[in-house]
């Protein structure tokens, strides 16, 4: 049940992911005004906006203009369900609702996933988002880790990794004149530093370039990309940024083991 009630609440915050995604490129604010069909601007009453059910009660249609609805809908509801239970099920919250990285990790998903479908859908890495997920990721990194650590050591680490992350695709943008990188990738960079901390970063740009790789030598051979094609490289740091936030520690020292 705990589980089940987690996931309707991610389900929640999906549905709410959603409007952000879709008011980014618009420029709209995300604090006033009601969701409308983007078709015919109908104003969405509270049955057309249960998350995932109400897509399949409508059939995938708007119940004013019949117009299809996006799968993005259901889809980001259902994977920010799904990651909300997952980050439950990795930090142990069935025993104890303490660990303040549980909630930190939800906020970062939520931006995440932003992130992910933004550079998906139209190539973009919002500064609206980065800039204040920068502010939020220093902060309660710097909250939380000082518990455990020294908080100038924290700061410093911290300070260290965005460097890293920033300045890895700053070089990348200015030797190839932005062909290669965006500047929302740089931002994305010190965003994910901040998350990460040192040296979990390289962990995050290390499995965003395996998985870009993979994902772009597929798409090459089924001729879905040519080779000057532009690729949302922010979706693979996005995904390279929740491996690291999970699993960076133990596969650093699982590397550094390696190296003994």
């Amino acid at each position: 049940m705990l589980y089940l009630l987690i996931f309707i609440i991610g389900t929640a915050i999906g549905s709410f992911l959603n409007v952000v995604i879709c008011r980014l490129p618009e420029k709209k604010t995300i604090v006033k005004g009601r969701s409308e069909c983007p078709h015919c601007k109908a104003v969405l009453g509270l049955k057309d906006l249960i998350p995932i059910l109400s897509f399949f009660v409508l059939k995938g249609k708007c119940g004013k203009c019949k117009k299809k609805i996006s799968w993005q809908y259901p889809l980001v509801e259902l994977a920010t369900g799904l990651l909300f239970v997952f980050l439950a099920y990795f930090y142990n919250i069935g025993e104890s609702f303490a660990n303040p990285l549980f909630y930190r990790d939800l906020v970062f998903v939520s931006a995440l996933v932003v992130i992910f479908m933004t550079d998906l859908r139209f190539y973009l890495i919002f500064d609206s988002v980065t800039f204040p997920m920068m502010v939020f990721a220093f902060a309660i990194n710097v909250f939380i880790l000082s518990n455990s650590s020294n908080w100038l050591e924290v700061i410093g680490y911290l300070v260290l990794a965005g460097l890293v992350g920033g300045g890895f695709f700053y070089i990348q943008h200015f030797i190839s004149k932005g062909k290669w990188i965006g500047g929302g990738d740089i931002r994305l960079g010190v965003l994910m530093g901040f998350m990460l901390g040192w040296p979990n970063i390289i962990v995050g740009i290390f499995f965003a370039y395996i998985i870009g790789a993979f994902v772009s030598i597929i798409l090459l051979t089924g001729q879905k990309k040519k080779m000057k094609s532009q690729v949302p490289f922010g979706v693979f740091l996005a995904i390279g940024t929740l491996i690291a936030l999970l699993w960076g520690e133990g596969i650093m020292t699982w590397y550094l083991g390696l190296m003994i």
